[in-house]
């Protein structure tokens, strides 16, 4: 079997559960040398422990593969540092980053605390800059340097966040802010020869379990685990995708796809009358196209029942 990530040194947040641990076995199964990063938390981010990272870096040298563990919180700034730092210290060279550690605090709007929005934002938003921040300056560093440069980030957004998800208002708009986040980021390094692009997994995990998908059934079920989701992830990190950046995928046992951004809908031209705006509104309204439901089709959301 061809390996597409040989050579290549790729760090994993979240990288000892779920969705993270499947990336890292199959980035080594191709090649790829991987840091294991996971802080060992809790599902709501609660508690520290290296021991499943440990047990996939062993997993992986049990296969002829290389891996080095990293226990570092992805949303400290120092030690988002420390992670890029000890893939290039470790292997050499860093060639990309998968940011896919997370938490939940699910909670509708009206119970939401300060502290369930603040811990959410912090790990998803915090967690998929700091990493990618620190290793964007490596690659800048070495491409004005006159070094070639053939990098990725694969950042993790959610169809909860692209099409919304009631309870999950801390959650949605972490990752909402990971696709803006990953276009924006696209367009700025492309210069040093950097790829940004994400993936909006679907999954049964620890994280999911308890969201209504725990009560699938066992073909819905096959069709959730998380090993759906590392070819893509594997791919986007290998050179062959070097052509493509800025993109958000959804991926699982069901479907691949490219969920299309934002674009301007009907338009009228200015009013600069708010007393003349009610009918204008009403007819740009009837004209758009719904938002999204969670299928990523056109759904009201109930909001026009």
């Amino acid at each position: 079997m061809s390996k597409l990530c040989e050579g290549r040194v790729v760090i994993v947040t979240g990288g000892a559960r779920g969705i993270g641990r499947e990336h890292c076995l199959m980035l080594a199964e191709h090649g790829a040398k991987v840091v294991v990063n996971d802080l060992g938390g809790a599902r709501d981010g609660s508690g520290s422990d290296q021991g499943p990272a440990d047990d996939v870096v062993a997993e992986i040298e049990l296969m002829g593969g290389e891996a080095v563990a990293n226990g570092d919180d992805v949303s400290d700034w120092e030690g988002a540092q420390r992670m890029v730092n000890q893939a290039v210290e470790t292997f050499g060279d860093l060639t990309g980053i998968v940011s896919n550690a997370g938490i939940l605090r699910d909670r509708m709007l009206v119970n939401m605390t300060e502290a369930e929005w603040d811990a959410v934002i912090q790990v998803h938003l915090k967690g998929t800059f700091a990493p990618a921040r620190w290793a964007a300056s490596y690659w800048r560093d070495k491409a004005k340097a006159g070094e070639p440069v053939n990098a990725s980030i694969v950042n993790t957004s959610s169809v909860s966040g692209l099409y919304g998800n009631p309870g999950q208002t801390n959650y949605g708009a972490a990752k909402m802010g990971i696709a803006a986040f990953t276009v924006i980021a696209a367009r700025e390094l492309k210069r040093y020869g950097v790829r940004v692009n994400a993936i909006a997994p679907g999954a049964l995990t620890r994280m999911t379990e308890d969201l209504g998908m725990g009560e699938a059934s066992e073909e819905d079920r096959a069709l959730m685990h998380p090993r759906y989701i590392a070819p893509i992830v594997t791919w986007l990190q290998s050179a062959e995708s070097a052509d493509v950046t800025g993109r958000v995928f959804e991926a699982s046992g069901r479907l691949l796809g490219v969920a299309n951004g934002w674009h301007r809908g009907p338009v009228v031209e200015a009013v600069d009358d708010p007393t003349q705006i009610a009918e204008v509104a009403r007819q740009l309204v009837s004209e758009a196209q719904l938002n999204s439901g969670m299928d990523g089709q056109p759904f009201d959301g109930g909001l026009l029942s």
